[in-house]
C-alpha cells in the first residue's frame, strides 16, 4: 500500500464549487477499486491550497483509477478551477503513530 498526495491551488472564488463537487464525488473516489482511504485538507495559512491524501493498494489500482471515466469526470471539472499547476507525489509510509 502507498499514499498519494495531491496539492491543488484554486482561485479563491472557485473553492466552494470544488468543495461542492468533491462532496458529490468523494464516495465514488473512495470506493474505486484499490482505494483504501481518502481525506481532503485545506492549508491553514493559505486557504487556496488544498490537498488530497489517498491510500492505494497498488500502483496498478491508482493507474486504473486515473484511466477511468470517474477520474476523467472529476479532473475535467476540477482542473478548470485551478490558479496554479497541481503537484502529486506517491509515497511509502515509513512510520505511523496513533
Amino acid at each position: 500500500m502507498f499514499v498519494r498526495i495531491v496539492k491543488m491551488s484554486f482561485h479563491e472564488e472557485n473553492i466552494p464549487a470544488f468543495l461542492e463537487n468533491f462532496e458529490l464525488m468523494k464516495s465514488q473516489i473512495r470506493n474505486a477499486p484499490g482505494n483504501r482511504f481518502l481525506e481532503l485538507y485545506q492549508d491553514k495559512i493559505n486557504p487556496e491550497i488544498l490537498f488530497t491524501y489517498s491510500y492505494w493498494e497498488t500502483e496498478e489500482d491508482l493507474e486504473n483509477y486515473r484511466k477511468s471515466a470517474l477520474f476523467d469526470e472529476v479532473w475535467t471539472y476540477t482542473k478548470k478551477l485551478f490558479n496554479n499547476k497541481p503537484e502529486a507525489w506517491s509515497v511509502n509510509k515509513l512510520v505511523s503513530l496513533e
